[in-house]
């Protein structure tokens, strides 16, 4: 049976901004949650959102960490996280590819 989220986090109201994610349970340092994006240049910023990628807010003081795996962005702990506490990560996907200009995105989508 098809699951949007992990079973460790459910989608709450975030005092940091609109609906953020929140662990079921305590968590411990480098659990992976899962894939937030997936690289698709025909999509906006290059990257299709999954459930998971969507609702993570930012923090300059995060608990969790997305990083770039292949094709995959995914998030994991990079400290334990206590039951209710809600999950954040630095934004950084906008920058992700700066050396990469609109030209050449827009050129790879073509080639597709």
């Amino acid at each position: 049976m098809y699951k949007p989220l992990p079973k460790e986090v459910t989608i709450k109201e975030s005092l940091i901004n609109g609906l953020g994610l929140f662990t079921t349970c305590d968590v411990e340092e480098g659990h992976e949650f899962g894939i937030t994006h997936y690289r698709n240049y025909w999509f906006e910023d290059g990257y299709i959102r999954t459930p998971l990628g969507g609702f993570f807010n930012h923090s300059d003081h995060p608990n969790c960490e997305a990083y770039k795996q292949n094709q995959y962005i995914k998030l994991k702990t990079i400290k334990p996280v206590k039951k209710g506490e809600e999950l954040t990560a630095k934004y950084w996907l906008y920058n992700i590819d700066a050396e990469e200009t609109d030209a050449e995105q827009k050129s790879k989508r073509s080639k597709i």
